[in-house]
């Protein structure tokens, strides 16, 4: 088998992996992905100061296309919360282009830490399951968007559909869970969509690559990844509501530490 060969399989892989798990939960699969993208631009000779970036920038073009499959799949089943997205996503779209910039400016190692740390601290949220007061609600409409703002940016920074902050959120304010993972899933579009717009502008004068890039979007890992995750994301999401999601929530918090810890020792 020809090492592109084997590249394409191994994208194939991550992609099916991650559609799955949008579907499920929400998420857009950005804490599998970066680390994984990394590990593959490393490897095809790319300069080490511009694969954490790239990775990132492929992972949010990535959920693009797997939030839209998403959340189709959700919306048929009535789980979708339109007025809560409606709210959210304009603070999220500001949040996500300001974040992006803010990425670029920062040294590698330095969203390396940032990324590592994050996601940590959405481990830590996942296995915790706090229940919040039987009498709190989503704030009014300054609040909410307010809320929106921080979801794009950290989701824009680490290259994460941000499910791992806007997940935690709604629950905190007695959205119920499948609610909160299938809006999340709405919330995905444009959190990836304005991060991606964002690296695009920001990479517009990188030095040539060793493959085919628009911006800092890797396109072939952006095609193949994309491709399956589309095609898996329903499958995620029917699933998702059939079974109790608490015991894969908390493997995942595991898988979640385990790839935080990979990014401290790079």
């Amino acid at each position: 088998m020809g090492l592109e060969t084997l590249l394409v399989l191994e994208l194939a892989l991550l992609g099916t992996a991650t559609g799955f798990l949008a579907g499920l939960l929400g998420i857009g699969g950005g804490m599998l992905m970066v680390p994984f993208v990394t590990f593959v631009l490393t490897a095809k000779g790319f300069p080490p100061e511009h694969t954490v970036k790239i990775a990132v920038a492929t992972s949010l073009a990535t959920i693009a296309f797997t939030s839209l499959s998403s959340v189709r799949a959700h919306h048929r089943r009535g789980a979708v919360l339109w007025p809560v997205v409606r709210v959210l996503a304009p603070g999220i779209l500001v949040g996500s282009l300001i974040g992006a910039q803010i990425a670029v400016a920062l040294p590698g190692k330095a969203l390396g830490v940032l990324f590592a740390v994050f996601v940590a601290f959405s481990a830590t949220q996942i296995l915790l399951e706090r229940k919040p007061k039987a009498t709190r609600t989503l704030p009014g409409p300054l609040g909410t968007f307010l809320a929106g703002n921080v979801i794009g940016l950290l989701s824009s920074l680490v290259g994460a559909g941000g499910a791992f902050v806007s997940v935690p959120f709604m629950t905190w304010c007695n959205v119920k869970i499948h609610n909160a993972v299938a809006t999340s899933a709405a919330l995905g579009f444009p959190i990836a969509f304005a991060g991606t717009l964002g690296y695009i502008w920001a990479g517009r004068d990188l030095p040539p690559m060793p493959a085919a890039m628009l911006g800092y979007v890797y396109l072939p890992g952006l095609l193949v990844i994309s491709l399956a995750s589309v095609l898996m994301a329903p499958v995620g999401a029917r699933t998702a509501h059939r079974m109790e999601v608490r015991p894969l929530r908390r493997l995942f918090a595991v898988v979640l530490y385990l790839l935080a810890g990979y990014f401290l020792l790079r």
